[in-house]
């Protein structure tokens, strides 16, 4: 099956001159020149992979990012003439997965690209039969949901991943930068404190007294038990 790219960038001959090297490379491609315009590109043309620019009119780059949390299985490449360290933070943060500053080699791009659909396609391939159960906590994972006594808690894509991957491997220890490595699968620009943003608000989203499933370990990480205490 043919892979998918949308380019969305204001400027026309920078979407055009991107999408030209991904059809050289035989990726299927369409462009949109704002941010409404690629909601509406999305829904069309149901891309693997949406390159876009943070600086648009209408609709910016951040925005489109927000509208996009149920769509894990769509990878996002951000551009960005700024090199503001809070902008690219921002950006991985509302599930972007890789980000490119402008000026920028169209080679880059393309093996920036290509990375990230492998990485795709290597976690769709994963099988995910087995559902996940600690007491009322229950994790459906071919669905995508996580319910707490039947009542459905909201997860965005990379908060559901990273809670999979700690509640399927009980009392087994990470690092920060092995989290980063298998959740985003990128030397990530924010650095480790996104790991720690994002055990933050799954430790929220699931309350008491289930946030004490994923536990701090001192100076090393973080880990999951399969007990859940009332106190």
């Amino acid at each position: 099956m043919e892979e998918r790219i949308l380019v969305v960038d204001d400027e026309k001959s920078i979407a055009d001159l991107i999408a030209y090297a991904f059809k050289k490379e035989n990726y299927s491609v369409e462009t949109a020149y704002n941010g409404e315009e690629a909601l509406n590109k999305i829904k069309s043309f149901n891309p693997n992979v949406i390159i876009i620019d943070i600086m648009m009119p209408k609709m910016d780059g951040f925005e489109v990012c927000r509208k996009l949390d149920n769509r894990e299985d769509l990878g996002i490449v951000m551009l960005t003439s700024k090199s503001d360290i809070v902008d690219k933070v921002l950006g991985l943060e509302l599930g972007a997965d890789d980000y490119i500053t402008k000026p920028f080699d169209i080679r880059e791009i393309i093996a920036r690209v290509k990375s990230l659909l492998r990485r795709l396609n290597k976690s769709s391939s994963k099988s995910e039969d087995k559902d996940i159960q600690i007491k009322d906590l229950k994790v459906l994972l071919k669905q995508r949901k996580v319910l707490i006594k039947g009542e459905e808690i909201e997860f965005t894509p990379k908060e559901f991943n990273l809670l999979v991957l700690l509640l399927s491997n009980l009392d087994r220890v990470y690092t920060r930068e092995e989290l980063l490595d298998l959740i985003w699968g990128m030397e990530y620009i924010g650095g480790t404190r996104t790991v720690d943003i994002h055990i933050q608000r799954l430790r929220k989203k699931l309350n008491k007294p289930y946030e004490n499933i994923i536990q701090t370990v001192y100076r090393v990480g973080y880990k999951a038990i399969g007990e859940v205490y009332e106190g």
